[in-house]
């Protein structure tokens, strides 16, 4: 009676450290770079002049991004074409065409008015700041940054959040109650070298 009283507190006391460990990791944000305050003239997107403009940085094997993904459909679908979108997935100057081409960059390219971009070696990545897939940028038309941040909850967690509230307020020229928020998802990396491979934050 003993042994099998002590072996269940065991899987109890295990089973909670297992899922204090997954909360944590959920929701612990990725990094942030430095974010400009208006669009980076060395950019090579094109920014549009007469409606916002959307950029969000990703990682094409990033899991996590699902979510961002799902969350900028959603998006479209409210701002109902008062806004331009862009989706840079990163890509290793070494890579072929078949390393960027999964599942996640087709799901984003179905998405109605969202154009997709290769960010060779995260050279873009790095003019707006992003070290995590899943940032996202709202700039105005006249090139002012508008809202940096995430629009998940969590890591990977879909459903409606702050930052997609505050991107389809800003579109609509409504009040936002925020102009940023944290990113969650996979690291991007950081300085002059990204990784080629998703690394997500243990």
């Amino acid at each position: 009676m003993l042994a099998t009283a002590l072996l269940g507190s065991a899987w109890i006391i295990s089973v909670a450290l297992g899922l204090g460990i997954l909360f944590n990791y959920g929701t612990t944000p990725g990094q942030i770079g430095v974010v400009p305050a208006a669009w980076p003239s060395v950019s090579k997107i094109g920014r549009s002049n007469d409606r916002p403009t959307l950029v969000m940085l990703a990682h094409p094997r990033c899991p996590c991004t699902r979510a961002s993904i799902g969350e900028l459909a959603q998006i479209m679908a409210r701002v109902q074409g008062r806004m331009d979108a862009y989706v840079l997935f990163f890509k290793p100057r070494q890579s072929g065409a078949e390393w960027e081409e999964t599942a996640l960059r087709a799901g984003t390219a179905a998405i109605p008015e969202v154009k997709v971009l290769s960010d060779v070696d995260g050279v873009e990545a790095r003019r707006f700041g992003a070290e995590t897939s899943g940032h996202t940028l709202l700039f105005d038309r006249d090139g002012g940054l508008l809202f940096s941040g995430g629009i998940t909850q969590s890591r990977g967690h879909a459903g409606e959040n702050a930052g997609e509230r505050a991107i389809v307020s800003m579109v609509n020229n409504q009040p936002a109650a925020r102009t940023g928020t944290f990113v969650f998802g996979c690291a991007l990396g950081n300085g002059s070298q990204l990784g080629d491979k998703a690394r997500c934050l243990k």
